[in-house]
């Protein structure tokens, strides 16, 4: 299957490095740019992109506000690319429905990485921004927690799948520790996000800490260091 990728940046330089990185994959080829958040919508809407890769600051609509759009047509997954790892735009992001969220100083090979993690239903975070995570969890300095609303309709395999992305598992490492296939995992993970009212994978599993339904460090038996998928 080909990625389908656009491009959000105000930076025509960084649009065209991005773009040459990404030529280079054969799974992956950029259909779209956009200079500013409401441009992104736009292109959204008419190229349904897989992928969208989204700068946090931009001029009008910034990114964080453009991923909330976005997110919520459905049908596109948001990885935000930024140079900047502040908590107000890691937590804006991630509530807003991104995927992932990684900083322009990652290799080019990470980052076709993480756009093939992102398009089959995983998430993605920085090395920089899980630790900033689990140490505004350890702190408790994190922002305030949404209601988790629908928590009680889980059942009990899907419980243990959130508790699974709470602690930083991919799709494929969520199939291994419950001894289940990753189709059964796809499913099971859609429906958690249905019945919490969540966007993403990623905010799911900051809801399971905020909940306490995990600890704040990933289990040990993740399979992969704390830059893997999460």
């Amino acid at each position: 299957m080909t990625i389908r990728v656009l491009l959000a940046d105000d930076h025509s330089a960084i649009r065209a490095g991005l773009a040459m990185v990404l030529d280079g994959a054969d799974d992956i080829t950029v259909v779209g740019e956009a200079a500013d958040g409401n441009a992104a919508i736009r292109q959204v809407r008419a190229l349904r992109p897989d992928v969208v890769l989204m700068d946090v600051r931009m001029p009008g609509l910034d990114g964080i506000a453009a991923t909330r759009e976005i997110t919520a047509l459905g049908g596109c997954q948001v990885l935000v690319l930024t140079t900047f790892d502040l908590d107000e735009y890691v937590y804006g992001a991630l509530r807003a429905g991104a995927a992932g969220f990684l900083l322009k100083s990652v290799e080019p090979a990470r980052l076709v990485e993480a756009i093939r993690s992102v398009a089959a239903g995983d998430g993605v975070l920085a090395p920089q921004v899980t630790r900033t995570l689990i140490d505004a969890f350890a702190a408790n300095s994190r922002p305030e927690p949404a209601p988790p609303t629908g928590l009680d309709e889980l059942t009990e395999r899907e419980r243990d799948v959130l508790e699974c992305l709470g602690a930083g598992l991919s799709n494929a490492q969520i199939a291994r520790k419950l001894m289940i296939g990753e189709t059964t995992v796809k499913t099971h993970v859609s429906r958690v996000l249905a019945k919490l009212g969540v966007r993403s994978r990623v905010q799911a599993a900051i809801l399971a800490s905020e909940i306490g339904a995990v600890t704040a460090t990933p289990h040990a038996d993740t399979g992969g260091s704390s830059s893997d998928p999460t």
